[in-house]
């Protein structure tokens, strides 16, 4: 009896690794085919003379990489994507979270606020893009004219390179403010309203409460949210190359994925966009894990 109980639960066990393996399968295959494959293929190109006007595949060391960290069109990008990362995520933080701070609070209408600042992250960047030049056009734009309503001179916004980067920045906070604040006003509603009541029976003002207790426990949003920051920056391509093609006047706006592009499809050589990408991709984790680490140490109050 108790042999064919042990057989039966064998026998389940057996049907239920077979059901999972049937199960899990597909997901294999599509990461295997979707992400392993392509990295391991990057991996080859960056060691080879990889170009899309020659047959020749050639292995070339470290050459490409070596062209790479001594190109100044590469550490133009590189610049230009740190100022890019640096305003974006200050800007933007910041931004999300006083606007998540003002929702938080029982105002008239909080509904269609939320829903207009998040408005934005769901619009095709490509058409919020278009929309935006004509935005941006020095001759009939509607920045322009507001500025000159102002009293204030017009800008050349995309087409100046002292401002076209800068003008790149103001679309994609508009463009992702959204997302932020709904993160930042999840955290925010999450709070026990316990622990609001203690600190103000203990003394503490609105401003300490925030400060002392809210800041505090929104630390997890926060890394989670400069993380992703971190990283999208890194990584912005599309509305860089729609509102500026040809990376900008005096390539004030070439990014490091323009970079990569430019190397890989404009002027064809695939080993070099491609040793272009794993240095961007080292680059990302050295900043994720250095912005893990600071997040550990912020949160050490516990």
């Amino acid at each position: 009896m108790k042999h064919n109980q042990a057989t039966k639960v064998y026998d389940l066990k057996k049907e239920q690794r077979r059901a999972a393996a049937v199960m899990v399968t597909p997901l294999l295959i599509t990461l295997v085919l979707l992400f392993l494959l392509p990295v391991v293929l990057v991996l080859i190109m960056s060691f080879t003379n990889w170009s899309m006007t020659t047959t020749s595949r050639a292995y070339v060391g470290f050459r490409n990489f070596l062209f790479v960290l001594n190109d100044g069109r590469f550490w133009k990008a590189f610049g230009n994507t740190l100022f890019y990362t640096g305003i974006k995520l200050v800007v933007d933080t910041g931004l999300a979270l006083f606007i998540a701070i003002l929702l938080d609070r029982k105002i008239r209408f909080r509904r269609f606020f939320r829903i207009a600042h998040f408005a934005p992250v769901v619009v095709p960047i490509t058409a919020s893009s278009l929309i935006w030049l004509w935005f941006y056009d020095p001759g009939i734009g509607p920045l322009n004219q507001l500025l000159n309503l102002l009293g204030l001179p017009s800008l050349q916004w995309l087409y100046s390179e002292k401002t076209a980067l800068l003008s790149v920045i103001l679309f994609s906070v508009w463009k992702g403010l959204g997302y932020n604040v709904i993160l930042f006003l999840a955290g925010l509603q999450s709070i026990p309203e316990s622990y609001l009541e203690a600190a103000r029976i203990d003394g503490a003002n609105e401003r300490q409460v925030f400060r002392k207790v809210k800041l505090p426990l929104l630390a997890p949003v926060t890394s989670f949210i400069v993380m992703m920051g971190i990283i999208n920056c890194f990584k912005v391509f599309t509305e860089v190359d729609v509102m500026t093609p040809n990376h900008g006047p005096l390539e004030s706006t070439l990014l490091l994925v323009t970079y990569i592009y430019d190397q890989s499809f404009t002027r064809g050589k695939m080993g070099r966009g491609a040793a272009a990408a794993i240095v961007l991709f080292l680059v990302i984790f050295a900043f994720t894990m250095l912005q893990r680490i600071l997040g550990r140490k912020e949160v050490s109050f516990e």
